[in-house]
């Protein structure tokens, strides 16, 4: 890996039986590998057991030294019940330093509204973790019809489009907060 490539941690945020976070998250994995100057690494909160209250014992090692590592974060988000699943936050809240002074982007998918509330509610969660939300996302509104049996997206130009537009904003201000983190290293 090239020293200036960002570690980009993609958190794929649902849990659910019969989900659908596979089928967007390979999609966007494809779609971050190929952005010149990012390598994503998957973190499939089905693979943990992610506690249901913060003081409860969890296995969260691997993930909690990826997200160390890791100079940015795409959180991949369904929207349930006009928000994101308490596995999401959950996983969110077992963690502090690590979303320090990073940015973070957005793919959802839902319904009509693709999962943008869930983005909306995900927002102040990470400004209260000093972490930096880019403006635009990825959205998949009624998503299960866009993507054939093989997980391919049917067509693509819009949604690949909005990825690249996602990714370098991700990647700008990936570079800019890890270059300002070398320089003064965030403390609060």
């Amino acid at each position: 890996m090239n020293e200036n490539h960002l570690r980009v941690a993609v958190i794929v945020g649902s849990t659910r039986n019969g989900r659908f976070a596979p089928t967007v998250a390979d999609w966007f994995v494809e779609q971050a590998a190929q952005h010149d100057g990012v390598r994503p690494d998957v973190i499939d909160l089905v693979a943990f057991d992610v506690p249901s209250s913060l003081g409860a014992d969890a296995d969260l090692a691997a993930a909690t030294e990826t997200l160390d590592r890791a100079d940015a974060f795409v959180v991949i988000t369904p929207e349930y019940n006009h928000s994101f699943p308490g596995t999401l936050k959950n996983f969110i809240d077992c963690h502090f330093t690590q979303w320090q002074a990073k940015p973070v982007a957005f793919v959802s998918y839902g319904g009509m509204a693709g999962g943008q509330r869930a983005v909306e509610h995900l927002r102040p969660v990470f400004a209260e973790l000093h972490a930096v939300t880019v403006r635009d996302t990825v959205s998949f509104h009624n998503p299960w019809g866009q993507f054939g049996e093989d997980g391919r997206h049917l067509d693509p130009a819009a949604a690949n489009s909005a990825a690249k537009t996602m990714l370098d904003q991700l990647s700008w201000w990936g570079q800019a907060l890890r270059a300002a983190r070398t320089v003064r290293p965030y403390g609060i």
